[in-house]
């Protein structure tokens, strides 16, 4: 207000005010530049150091010293799963600490609940290391930091990744262009995933063109349960309709970490031999498809693309791979629109996932009868932001789910059977005929599936709008027509195909 005077403070609360505020920059600026845990307690750094020194050295006295010696039975756990380690290709085995109040813990005292990063390559397959949280509990006693259990962290939440050999024996079994890793005591089954990925490989590399390393690691665990831990989460049920899941990062980039397929022992069981070949080769299409799939690439074209992979070439009638849509088709319900990255998640139904599925391989069937496969590749590397010809990563270029979440899994769910087999979706609905296949032969009804997948609302409305805005623009450079257009003559298209 003019002409009001500005009251100073008496000089010795000025100057107390000064020293307050240099205390609260000083602490403010000591937050900011607090040293990572791993340097704030590197005895606890120490220890992880010589952990993965002695895994790297196979030296099982010195991985030991690294467990409480008082936990008897998560020692004897511990011993076993080293034994396992030495029988794998391992190389660049690190642990790092990443935080040392990460979960609640009942005890006190000399105890802390870490997180802990893993990282490690499979040699001959891995370009780049996979990373793996671990939630341990650690005891201080006589000095030395050790490590007590794995599993105090479950009950908040905080499960972490219970690697293959963290499980129980493993067994390896390596073919022309995979490894597969599983249950020691299911060697044949381990041994007839590695020959129909070995067939698979060369089928997708065909289809996709585009540079990769053309080599995959499956793991292949011993129940639902272990494929749950391998994704680290605690629920088994998320999972039981899956056949296999592709863990992944989404985005064009060299360096992006290695994928694995995980199969769902129990889902994959229920398939035939056709519904096997085509989950397989779904999955293997996002390893191959992984540096040119980002967080703008819709999930119906990047599900629908890798469906298309796995029934090219196969004599299949799109109203038998498509029960649902063909359903919708035949009573005067069809899609109105491409699905949305929602309709991709597990929680609106099994015959709302399988339209997804079905609807995203039938988009990418059109563009490749309508205007060539080369134009699909194209079309799929632009709506990634990757320029044609780019999107490769060289070995070990990883793929998964390019939605925007994403957990370092990005699951593909199950083939399950009913009236006929679908392209890739989720949930196994397991039908009379489940083991025997459907009309088409493939004992599926979906295969695919992102539990991830964002719920309806969840992603920013915004960034939705410019997703869509930048997709409309590939749509016209790539096909020349708008995505309404495109929409219209999907549409049409579906008629009759399903028809």
């Amino acid at each position: 207000m003019a002409g009001q005077g500005v009251r100073r403070p008496p000089r010795a609360t000025a100057a107390g005010s000064a020293v307050l505020l240099a205390v609260v920059l000083t602490a403010a600026s000591g937050c900011a530049q607090q040293p990572p845990p791993r340097t704030r307690f590197p005895e606890v750094q120490r220890m992880l150091d010589a952990r993965a020194r002695a895994v790297r050295q196979h030296d099982e006295a010195a991985f030991l010293a690294s467990v409480d010696p008082v936990r008897p039975g998560y020692r004897d756990r511990q011993r076993r799963a080293f034994r396992t380690l030495k029988e794998l290709p391992l190389t660049g085995w690190r642990y790092d600490l990443v935080a040392t109040d990460a979960f609640p813990l009942a005890s006190g005292g000399n105890t802390m609940a870490a997180k802990v990063e893993l990282r490690y390559r499979l040699k001959g397959f891995d370009a780049e290391p996979v990373t793996s949280v671990q939630y341990l509990t650690l005891t201080r006693t006589s000095g030395r930091w050790r490590i007590a259990s794995d599993e105090e962290g479950a009950a908040s939440g905080h499960a972490g990744t219970r690697q293959l050999w963290d499980q129980g024996p493993v067994a390896a079994v390596r073919g022309r262009h995979a490894l597969v890793l599983g249950d020691a005591g299911d060697r044949g089954r381990l041994t007839d995933l590695a020959r129909r990925a070995d067939a698979a490989v060369p089928a997708v590399t065909a289809a996709w063109k585009g540079r990769w390393s053309g080599q995959v690691v499956i793991e292949a665990p011993g129940s639902v349960a272990g494929m749950a831990q391998l994704l680290g989460s605690g629920d088994p049920s998320a999972y039981a309709g899956i056949a296999a899941v592709t863990t992944g990062e989404a985005g064009a980039q060299a360096k992006a970490p290695a994928d694995r397929v995980i199969v769902n022992p129990e889902a994959y069981a229920d398939l035939n031999d056709a519904g096997r070949a085509v989950v397989l080769s779904h999955e293997i299409t996002h390893v191959a498809t992984r540096t040119a799939t980002t967080g703008d690439t819709p999930l119906w074209l990047s599900e629908g693309f890798a469906d298309w992979v796995a029934y090219r070439g196969r004599r299949h009638a799109a109203a038998a791979a498509a029960p649902e849509l063909s359903r919708a088709v035949a009573t005067g319900h069809p899609p109105q629109r491409l699905p949305a990255d929602a309709d991709f998640g597990f929680t609106g139904g099994a015959d709302r996932l399988a339209r997804a599925y079905e609807s995203g391989w039938l988009a990418c069937r059109m563009i490749a009868d309508t205007w060539g496969e080369a134009k699909l590749r194209a079309f799929y590397r632009a709506a990634g932001g990757v320029p044609t010809g780019e999107g490769h990563a060289g070995p070990g270029a990883r793929s998964g789910t390019p939605s925007p979440s994403s957990p370092s899994s990005s699951p593909s769910p199950s083939p399950s059977s009913g009236a006929g087999a679908g392209p890739s979706a989720g949930a196994a609905s397991g039908g009379d005929d489940s083991r025997g296949g459907g009309a088409d032969g493939t004992g599926r009804r979906v295969v695919g599936g992102h539990p991830a997948a964002p719920a309806p609302g969840a992603v920013d409305d915004r960034r939705t709008a410019v997703r869509n805005a930048r997709l409309d623009t590939v749509f016209r450079s790539q096909l020349g027509l708008s995505a309404g257009q495109f929409t219209k003559k999907w549409r049409a298209y579906l008629k009759s195909a399903l028809t």
